[in-house]
């Protein structure tokens, strides 16, 4: 047992120091020797966990999405309309990119070239599935407008979202991440939400990030 233990300390710290690197410098900048430095332990320990530094990467992308679909069904446990859902779940997923490397690692590797093993979903497929579920459960409950184009908000949505984290990594700090989507969600909720309506949800947005803020 001390030694699956040990093992198992082992891998993960593998992980979160490749996780750290992806994140800080790319996926194609970062070697196995960068890795084996940073998270000091022998080749031979890294060799025995993964064969690849793709293996490594999917083993991040694994734990970043387990870690997002915790935060969906952490979301929709509490029982809220479907767009509250969708807006906590963005902010939740922006919180474990601040809080953590394997998180914001497993955003920049969605956009690196590495291709996603099965059973593993491609994160924006994840996500732009749980964008257009919502959306069209907010349809439903009369919270957007009847007759918005579902597919093309929800893959607007995606696209912003990633987007605010792709172009945020070089231009400011992670934390400004949280700012990001409060904005991102003030402009979508103009757009997508009637008038009677539209200032619970303009409020919700700031609640957030605050939330996030203070943690």
């Amino acid at each position: 047992m001390a030694r699956q233990l040990r093992a198992e300390q082992t891998r993960a710290t593998i992980i979160t120091a490749a996780a750290d690197l992806f994140d800080r410098q790319g996926y194609e900048s970062t070697s196995l020797s960068d890795i084996v430095e940073h998270a000091q332990v022998t080749k031979g320990a890294l060799y025995f966990h993964f064969a690849a530094k793709e293996d490594l990467a999917h083993a991040i992308m694994q734990l970043q999405s387990r870690a997002a679909a915790q935060v969906a069904r952490d979301t929709d446990s509490r029982g809220c309309s479907a767009l509250e859902s969708l807006m906590r779940t963005t902010f939740g997923i922006a919180r474990l990119a601040v809080e953590g490397p394997i998180p914001r690692a497993g955003l920049r590797l969605a956009t690196a070239d590495i291709a996603v093993r099965p059973p593993l979903a491609h994160p924006f497929a994840e996500w732009l599935d749980l964008a257009t579920r919502k959306l069209l459960a907010a349809v439903q409950e009369s919270d957007v407008h009847p007759d918005l184009d579902v597919d093309a908000a929800a893959h607007a949505l995606v696209c912003f979202f990633v987007g605010a984290r792709v172009a945020g990594r070089s231009l400011e700090p992670t934390g400004r991440l949280p700012r990001r989507v409060a904005e991102m969600w003030h402009l979508m909720i103009r757009g997508l939400v009637p008038v009677p309506r539209r200032a619970r949800y303009l409020t919700l947005a700031s609640q957030l990030e605050r939330e996030i803020r203070t943690v």
